[in-house]
């Protein structure tokens, strides 16, 4: 797969910073490519916003910072607006909170897939899950990454006591792009 850019955009207290995190580790570590990561974020450690932009390529990466974006994940309405305009519109996709955000209409060929992450945090019990919940949906619809490649990340990258319910929100992210 030849290099993708992903930006992950949100509130700062939704993971933004983790799930960007755990892409890149199921990238580098599991699924034998390189990746790097950045991120920004206001001074408020929750509420504001929140980003994290990786890169994923089967070379080794010379820049590491996004030129075009590929994949943008938005989990917040203002994460959305700042960031929708750099989308690739030719073949661009946008994974969206469709509790959060309502996209509009866009230009070119992008595809666009909304899932009620929150909501299905919260059938799982703790809407904190809801970026574990994206990740899972956002492997299914991008094949970013190999699905065990994702699941392992997960699994190494959360406290020891929330494997099971992170590993419960992956899989019903996952499952929710297949049906």
């Amino acid at each position: 797969m030849p290099r993708r850019e992903i930006r992950i955009t949100g509130y700062g207290g939704q993971g933004i910073i983790l799930t960007g995190y755990i892409f890149g580790k199921a990238a580098a570590i599991f699924d034998d490519r390189y990746s790097t990561m950045t991120q920004s974020f206001g001074p408020e450690a929750r509420g504001s916003a929140c980003a994290s932009a990786l890169v994923v390529d089967e070379e080794v990466i010379a820049y590491p910072y996004l030129r075009q974006t590929d994949v943008l994940i938005a989990l917040s309405r203002e994460g959305y607006e700042k960031y929708i305009d750099e989308l690739n519109q030719d073949g661009g996709i946008l994974i969206y909170d469709q509790d959060m955000v309502e996209p509009q209409e866009l230009k070119g060929t992008i595809k666009m897939y909304g899932v009620p992450a929150a909501r299905l945090a919260e059938e799982l019990g703790k809407r904190i899950v809801q970026n574990i919940v994206v990740v899972g949906f956002a492997t299914a619809a991008t094949q970013l990454v190999a699905k065990d490649a994702a699941r392992k990340a997960v699994e190494s990258s959360v406290p020891e006591a929330l494997i099971d319910l992170n590993l419960q929100a992956f899989e019903k992210g996952y499952e929710y792009f297949d049906n």
